[in-house]
């Protein structure tokens, strides 16, 4: 018996970035007509920590553990934080200079517990889930009832 297999679409966008930003997600159960949609917008953001959330947010929703999770995003950012290793170095390196520590931290915590591989996709490029990622991303941050963002921090 195979494990059972998900597959995640995200897409962050904040406009301005940084500005008002969201996330959106589409999470697909492989063999089953499960599909399931969430968005969230947050009030001062940047693209690439929507981006990263989305995944983080993604995993949150996971139930059982031991999964097998192919995460397809159009954010070079993360997948090659995470592929190319680049984030076992910041890791070791406690995150010295590096951004969004907050998240990398969670992403860690939500990550261990499933068999996860990243693919780089083309934004923008008529790919029907990352279509509706983005458009639930922007979405979500021009409905209104905005969240704060509480781990971004502006440089003065």
């Amino acid at each position: 018996m195979s494990k059972a297999q998900v597959h995640i679409y995200t897409d962050g966008a904040a406009s301005g970035n940084p500005g008002p930003g969201g996330y959106g997600i589409v999470m697909e159960w492989v063999g089953k007509p499960y599909k399931k949609e969430f968005a969230q917008g947050f009030q001062h953001t940047t693209n690439n920590r929507m981006e990263l959330l989305a995944v983080i947010e993604a995993l949150k929703k996971l139930k059982k553990p031991n999964l097998i999770v192919e995460v397809y995003t159009d954010s070079k950012y993360v997948v090659d934080a995470i592929e190319k290793k680049w984030l076992d170095r910041w890791e070791r390196t406690a995150f010295k200079e590096k951004k969004n520590v907050d998240l990398w931290k969670e992403y860690l915590r939500v990550s261990k517990n499933h068999h996860i591989s990243f693919h780089w996709i083309k934004g923008h490029n008529d790919h029907p889930q990352n279509e509706r990622c983005d458009a639930l991303a922007v979405n979500a941050y021009k409905r209104g009832n905005l969240l704060v963002d509480s781990g971004f921090v502006t440089s003065s």
